[in-house]
C-alpha cells in the first residue's frame, strides 16, 4: 500500500475551508479537474455512505463515497468506487487546523491505494500533482477572490452523461398563497444580478422562525404571493459587486434581518447586512441561532438594560428567544423568574440558570410572581407570548416596572386600559425588530455581543432540529406545534 500527503496553509478562517470542503458535492466549484458533480440518489451532501457522481474535463467519471465526516474534528474520510484509473483500495482523508499565526488555515489532504507495479511512479505522481497540488493552487485562488476559469468539458455520450449538478441550479420554497404548510412549494428560482454593493451567497443552512409562518399565513404582510420567506441563514460567499470592500469569495457569513427571502439554495445580499461567523460556531447552530440571538442582544442591552438590581421574569421561558434570555440575564447578574407550560420544559429552565420557575398551567403566574417578589412584582418582564400572558404581565409587574412584548406566540396582544397603567407608573415597550436590527452599524453591535456571550461560554448554543429545504413545511409544522426544544433549521444541500 502507497501512501500520498500533502499539505497547504490557505489565507483563509479555518471555519470559512471547512465550510467549502465539508460539503462532498463542492469538488466541482473550485478543483479544475472536476467538470460537474451529483450527489446519488438525492442524498444530503453530507450524508455518510453518500456516493459523489464526477464528470471529469477530460470526459470519463468516477464516483466517490462519503466514509466520514466531522465537524469536530474538521476531517473527511472517503474512498473511490468507480475510476479509469487503476487506483485499487484508495481511501482519502482531508483534515483541518488553525494556523495560530493569522487566521489561516492548515489543509493536510492524504491517500492510501495499492497501485499496479508497473504504473506506481505515475500514479503517485498523478495523485500528488494533478489532484492534490492542483486542488491546492485552486482553493487558494478560491479564497483569494481570483476569477474561476472557464472548464472546457470532453464531448461525451448525451446518453451516458450524468444529469446537470443540481446545485448549480438555486432552488427555493414558494409561498403560492397564504394559507397552511401545504402551500409551501420547493422549485427553480432566479436570482437577480449582483449589484455593486451586493454578495451572491451559497446558503448551507437556513433558519425557521415564527415570523416565517406569519407570512405564509399572510398575519404578517411581508410577502405578496407568491414569494419566499424567511430572514436568517448562512452561507459561503460566491461572488461580490464591485464595491464590496470586506467580504471576498470562501467568506463564511451569515445574517438574520430583512427583506425576506432566505429559504433558498443561493442569494443575492447587501454586503452591509452580513456578519461573519465565529469558527467555532458551526453553520447550523449560527443558522438557529441569529435571529434569536440577535432579538435578545437588543432586548437585554437596548429595550431594557439589565442589572444585578432587577428581578426578571420571563414568559416562555423554554423557546428559542426564551433561552437565551434566561441564560443572558442571569450572567448579567438579575434574579430570573422563569414561564413554561410542562414539567420538562421548566426543567430545562433551571439548567440555563432561572432562580425560580412557574409552570402556568398549573398556577397562577401572577400570584406565583407577587409571592415570590414578596409582594413587590418583577421589576422587568419579557412577554414573547401575547395575547394569553400580556395582562397577567402588566399585574405582575413591579411600580415602575417595564414590560416589554416582543412576541405573539398566542395570539396579538390586544388593546389593554393605558390609563390603568398609572396605578403603577408602568412602562410598555412593543419593539419592533427591524427597528433594532436595520442597519450596518445595529447588526454589528449586537452580533458582536451574540459572539462574545457565545465565546466566553455566557450562553450555550444547543444544535437545531435538521430538516431537508424541501420538507420546509414540516419544519414549520413542528415549530407551529411546540413539539421543538430548540429550533429547527434547513438543510440546502437535501
Amino acid at each position: 500500500m502507497d501512501t500520498v500527503r500533502e499539505s497547504t496553509v490557505i489565507d483563509a478562517p479555518v471555519g470559512a475551508v471547512w465550510a467549502l470542503l465539508r460539503d462532498f458535492n463542492s469538488h466541482d466549484r473550485w478543483h479544475p479537474a472536476i467538470a460537474s458533480s451529483r450527489i446519488e440518489d438525492g442524498l444530503a451532501s453530507q450524508t455518510v455512505g453518500g456516493v459523489r457522481y464526477f464528470s471529469l474535463t477530460d470526459g470519463s467519471i468516477l464516483r466517490e463515497q462519503l466514509i466520514s465526516c466531522s465537524d469536530r474534528d474538521m476531517s473527511l474520510r472517503y474512498c473511490l468506487l468507480d475510476s479509469p484509473l487503476p487506483l485499487m483500495g484508495y481511501v482519502a482523508e482531508m483534515r483541518l487546523r488553525p494556523v495560530t499565526d493569522g487566521d489561516r488555515t492548515l489543509l493536510e489532504w492524504s491517500s492510501a491505494f495499492n497501485p499496479p507495479a508497473p504504473e506506481r511512479n505515475r500514479l503517485i505522481a498523478l495523485v500528488r500533482d494533478d489532484i492534490y497540488r492542483a486542488g491546492f493552487s485552486a482553493l487558494h485562488d478560491w479564497f483569494s477572490g481570483a476569477p474561476q476559469p472557464v472548464k472546457p468539458v470532453a464531448p461525451s455520450n448525451p446518453a451516458s452523461a450524468p444529469p446537470k449538478n443540481s446545485s448549480q441550479t438555486p432552488m427555493g420554497i414558494i409561498i403560492q398563497r397564504h394559507g397552511g404548510p401545504d402551500v409551501l412549494s420547493f422549485q427553480p428560482i432566479e436570482l437577480p444580478p449582483v449589484g455593486p454593493n451586493e454578495v451572491r451567497l451559497h446558503q448551507t443552512f437556513v433558519g425557521v422562525n415564527f415570523i416565517d409562518i406569519h407570512c405564509r399565513t399572510g398575519h404578517f404582510n411581508l410577502i405578496d404571493p407568491p414569494g419566499i420567506p424567511g430572514m436568517e441563514a448562512v452561507g459561503i460567499v460566491t461572488n461580490v459587486g464591485a464595491e464590496v470592500s470586506a467580504l471576498r469569495p470562501g467568506d463564511r457569513v451569515g445574517y438574520a434581518c430583512a427583506p425576506v427571502g432566505a429559504y433558498c439554495t443561493d442569494r443575492v445580499m447587501p454586503e452591509s447586512m452580513l456578519v461573519r461567523l465565529p469558527d467555532r460556531l458551526s453553520d447550523d447552530r449560527a443558522a438557529g441561532t441569529l435571529l434569536k440571538g440577535m432579538t435578545a442582544s437588543f432586548l437585554l442591552h437596548d429595550v431594557q438594560p439589565v442589572g444585578p438590581d432587577d428581578i426578571v421574569l420571563i414568559h416562555a421561558a423554554s423557546g428559542g428567544v426564551g433561552q437565551l434570555l434566561v441564560q443572558w440575564a442571569k450572567t448579567l447578574g438579575a434574579r430570573v423568574i422563569a414561564t413554561a407550560s410542562s414539567g420538562e420544559k421548566l426543567e430545562m429552565a433551571l439548567c440555563n440558570g432561572a432562580d425560580r420557575v412557574i409552570n402556568y398551567r398549573q398556577e397562577d403566574f401572577v400570584a406565583a410572581t407577587l409571592d415570590l417578589t414578596d409582594g413587590m412584582g418583577a421589576s422587568v418582564i419579557f412577554d414573547g407570548v401575547g395575547q394569553s400572558t400580556l395582562q397577567g404581565s402588566l399585574e405582575a409587574a413591579a411600580i415602575r416596572g417595564h414590560v416589554v412584548s416582543f412576541g405573539e406566540a398566542s395570539g396579538p396582544p390586544g388593546l389593554h386600559d393605558l390609563g390603568h397603567m398609572s396605578s403603577k407608573s408602568l412602562r410598555f415597550s412593543r419593539p419592533n425588530y427591524g427597528h433594532y436590527v436595520g442597519s450596518a452599524a445595529q447588526v454589528e453591535r449586537y452580533s458582536r455581543l451574540l459572539f462574545d456571550a457565545i465565546s466566553s461560554g455566557k450562553l450555550r448554543i444547543p444544535s437545531p432540529e435538521i430538516y431537508p429545504l424541501s420538507k420546509a413545511a414540516d419544519a414549520q409544522s413542528a415549530l407551529e406545534s411546540r413539539s421543538l426544544m430548540w429550533s429547527a433549521v434547513l438543510d440546502t444541500s437535501g
